[in-house]
């Protein structure tokens, strides 16, 4: 899991003073709303990185033909209790193959952290209260588990069944 320091991070976002730019210049590493992407998609060059960050109620299928052309997807987490990215996330990996990055971002919580890994995150912003070295720690507590996830989508047995065969 790639922890991210938002003072160090080589994505940054298009805004002004009035908030998101409309119609943002194309830049390497820019982190656009998805309604700054759909204003420049048709004319983003090619190969050029970019990533959208979306709202945790938004049908990450409407972006599938999108998908080659992202190199981060930012979800987010508007209240630790409200899990919708987790799906989304398990969504883009497992249905849509994205290899992009993943990140969580909002109230993303040291708890949050085992299930953020197993359903397919590889990058988190943590909250600002939250303790990185904790977080490091939590990625650890849970060497193995019954059911699959995005990583070994096989539940535990059948990974012994294969292993005995």
């Amino acid at each position: 899991m790639k922890f991210i320091d938002t003072h160090h991070d080589q994505w940054h976002r298009a805004a002004g003073e009035d908030g998101p730019v409309p119609h943002p210049s194309a830049t390497a590493h820019l982190l656009l709303t998805l309604e700054q992407w759909h204003a420049v998609r048709d004319t983003w060059p090619a190969g050029l990185p970019v990533g959208v960050l979306l709202a945790n109620d938004f049908d990450v299928e409407e972006l599938v033909a999108d998908l080659p052309r992202l190199a981060l997807i930012a979800l987010q987490f508007p209240k630790w209790v409200d899990g919708r990215a987790y799906t989304q996330a398990r969504l883009l990996r497992v249905r849509y193959k994205f290899s992009g990055e993943i990140r969580a971002v909002g109230d993303v919580l040291v708890d949050m952290l085992p299930l953020l890994a197993r359903t397919g995150f590889d990058a988190v912003q943590l909250r600002g209260d939250q303790n990185r070295e904790a977080a490091e720690r939590a990625l650890g507590f849970f060497p193995g588990h019954y059911q699959g996830d995005v990583s070994e989508p096989r539940p535990h047995f059948a990974k012994l069944l294969a292993a005995h065969a």
